[in-house]
């Protein structure tokens, strides 16, 4: 393992999915460099915002909303409109309510457009994916959400540039200058909140901000950006599986967290292997071990009894075959992890969620050579329900590809932009300002890609400001899409309602 940082910017870069064409067209020479291509000159304008009325049944409760898909321009310093960015809105039909509040998401990659929430987690309607068994060629249906957070809030789903239908309409040199950077990608996608709760006349609804993965990493960092630079105050930030601060997976070579915040989450996968529940009593055992002696031991170097321990304890906690935990000094990596655990049935183990599998068209190869098992399954449903229920249920027709997930935005993101990112610093900034203001981190037990023990770490440094109960961690049973999973899609929904207080 480089570290699990290495880890989770493996599955944040998305390039084990099918790799689409450059978001980029091919620039033709000229003097004027910063001036539009011709490709992005000719794009046929995005059609004006379209509507349609739809019902979904949620907790015995039957609820009458307005769907629409629309867009709105970025525009530099100059006022010159250089991005249309595409959001997707759910909002409640009936009298409006002062107090009902609207909550803004989205997902991270740097990549990924916002559909995995928005048809996954908490839209009003979903598709199945990201569990054992689901397939590419499953059929794209939506049915209503059990899960969804219609009935205590209005939501607006918000797609990056590069991402879904979103577009750049600069050059490439200006589109990585104003998109693909970790601090213009924050203060871009604050300026568009800012902007819809204009347009639609929200500023003085309460607002909430939810991210997923690298969307995790976004989520406080825009809530502090609207709360001190824009005069916009969040009532809460609820990150899902969020990857929050790049420094906990940095010198691997000397530093034992990498290894201490990846043990609990291959303990938890065995754990669920043989059948034992995941539970705060059931993972107390590992979270203790890892934060106490495997720190110390790790910390010991080559010391003989030191290894000796930790190969013992990462073997009995891993499932691993005890010699290669021994030839490996117990430092077990998330790779070497995901490929032996079902090396003899000739699968692999998703990064995502190390119980679920697909079979590995490599198996002899030294390294991975295969898309992850839930990559490699989600982009065709999600892709296809989206596209259709934009498209043709809403009726915005638009001409361009849709792009669930974009390696190209993934490839010209800021250079080394992920031993950069942290947002620990703007989540204790926003608290401290807003006393009022609170947070839900949510992890599945099962996730290596973003391992909720990092998450665990950096809450207990959090100093306690006000009220203890304003910041809560909470971990379910599943992966970094817990959401699959019914019950634990059923406990997000419960937590996530008593933040919001609703009744």
């Amino acid at each position: 393992m480089r570290s699990i940082l290495r880890a989770a910017v493996a599955a944040m870069l998305i390039a084990a999915s099918a790799a689409p064409a450059s978001m980029f067209a091919e620039e033709p020479a000229k003097a004027d460099a910063a001036k539009p291509d011709a490709a992005k000159t000719d794009l046929p304008p995005f059609p004006a915002d379209a509507t349609v009325k739809q019902v979904t049944h949620v907790a015995g409760k039957t609820l009458n909303y307005t769907a629409t898909v629309g867009s709105l321009p970025v525009r530099d310093e100059k006022g010159k409109k250089i991005a249309e960015v595409v959001f997707t809105a759910y909002t409640l039909d009936g009298p409006r309510d002062p107090k009902r509040p609207v909550t803004f998401a989205f997902n991270g990659g740097p990549g990924a457009a916002s559909v995995y929430l928005n048809l996954g987690a908490i839209g009003p309607k979903r598709v199945q994916f990201g569990a054992q068994g689901d397939s590419p060629s499953d059929p794209a249906v939506l049915v209503d959400n059990p899960g969804t957070w219609l009935d205590f809030t209005d939501m607006v789903f918000i797609d990056p540039v590069g991402t879904g239908f979103s577009r750049s309409l600069v050059d490439e040199a200006e589109t990585k200058k104003n998109f693909f950077q970790v601090k213009e990608d924050i203060h871009y996608l604050s300026r568009i909140v800012f902007d819809w709760l204009v347009k639609n006349g929200r500023m003085a609804s309460p607002k909430y901000v939810v991210g997923e993965s690298y969307g995790g990493y976004r989520a406080p960092a825009i809530a502090y950006d609207l709360q001190s630079d824009l005069g916009v105050g969040p009532s809460g930030v609820i990150m899902v599986s969020p990857f929050l601060d790049a420094h906990m997976g940095v010198a691997e070579d000397f530093s034992p967290m990498p290894w201490v915040v990846n043990l609990p989450s291959m303990a938890a996968a065995n754990y669920e292997r043989q059948g034992k529940p995941l539970s705060p009593e059931t993972m107390a055992e590992v979270e203790g071990y890892a934060r106490g002696e495997f720190a110390v031991d790790l910390m010991k170097g080559r010391d003989p009894a030191a290894v000796a321990r930790v190969v013992d304890h990462v073997t009995r906690y891993t499932g691993v075959d005890p010699a290669l935990v021994r030839k490996m000094g117990g430092r077990v990596d998330t790779g070497t992890f995901l490929r032996e655990l079902y090396r003899d049935t000739g699968k692999l183990a998703s990064v995502y969620d190390s119980n679920v599998t697909a079979f590995d068209p490599y198996p002899w190869s030294q390294a991975q050579r295969a898309n992850d098992p839930i990559l490699a399954t989600i982009i065709a449903p999600t892709t296809s329900a989206m596209v259709d229920f934009m498209t043709h249920t809403v009726g915005w027709k638009v001409e361009g590809r849709y792009n669930a997930l974009s390696n190209a935005v993934n490839a010209a993101w800021e250079k080394d932009w992920y031993n950069k990112i942290e947002s620990v610093s703007d989540l204790r900034q926003a608290l401290a300002a807003d006393s009022k203001m609170k947070v839900l981190i949510v992890h599945g037990y099962d996730d290596l890609s973003c391992p909720f023990f990092a998450s665990r770490l950096i809450v207990d440094q959090i100093p306690q400001m006000g009220d203890p109960s304003r910041v809560k961690l909470q971990i379910y049973p599943g992966g970094h899409m817990f959401y699959s999973r019914p019950d634990s899609q059923s406990a997000f929904r419960r937590d996530v309602k008593a933040l919001f207080g609703a009744s």
